[in-house]
């Protein structure tokens, strides 16, 4: 993932920060508890594509 592509993305439901999971190649938004995956080196940016993120896989983020 480009790290300056990482820069300037946000979560489109928070506006909020995002952080890049190379293992599950992802981008995870904390505050929305939304992971967006990451297919073919592009972001799928749409919130009715997310997964939702349980409080355990949050708490391993920390």
């Amino acid at each position: 993932m480009d790290k300056k592509l990482l820069e300037i993305l946000v979560c489109p439901v928070t506006k909020g920060p995002l952080y890049y999971d190379k293992e599950k190649q992802e981008l995870i938004s904390k505050s929305a508890k939304l992971a967006y995956q990451i297919r073919d080196g592009i972001p799928v940016m749409l919130e009715e594509k997310a997964r939702m993120i349980s409080n355990e896989e949050l708490e391993k983020l920390k």
